[in-house]
């Protein structure tokens, strides 16, 4: 049977009213970053595709993902590694019922972010 008191129910808050924290929005970064990452997997198969393809496709899309915008593509990618993988961990350590503090949560949130930026400079500088 229909719920007749339906339009006597309160609202939930509207996204206008709600203020995002820290861990809302690295959740939201997590789940973007995952699918950033699979938009980079898709360049390298193309650039391995255009190895094997012949030498005139392979120079073209070489010189693509060798530029200064393929460099700053690979480089957001390999920090949305950085990120996902930091994020990760983050879940599997509240996986474990702790860390659900909200200075404890904010503190895990922050160093997700700077640790992935640091991971992500030291990686570029390493390879």
């Amino acid at each position: 049977m229909a719920d007749v008191n339906r339009g006597n129910r309160p609202l939930s808050p509207h996204l206008s009213i709600y203020r995002p924290q820290l861990t809302s929005v690295s959740s939201i970064f997590a789940r973007i970053t995952g699918v950033a990452l699979l938009g980079a997997a898709v360049l390298v198969v193309w650039w391995f595709l255009a190895a094997a393809s012949g030498p005139e496709y392979f120079a073209f899309v070489n010189g693509l993902m060798t530029s200064w915008f393929g460099d700053l593509v690979m480089f957001a990618a390999l920090w949305a590694v950085c990120y996902h993988f930091l994020s990760g961990l983050r879940h599997l350590y509240w996986d474990t019922g702790r860390g659900f503090e909200l200075k404890q949560a904010e503190r895990l949130g922050w160093m997700v972010i700077f640790g992935s930026v640091i991971l992500a400079v030291l990686g570029a500088l390493v390879l």
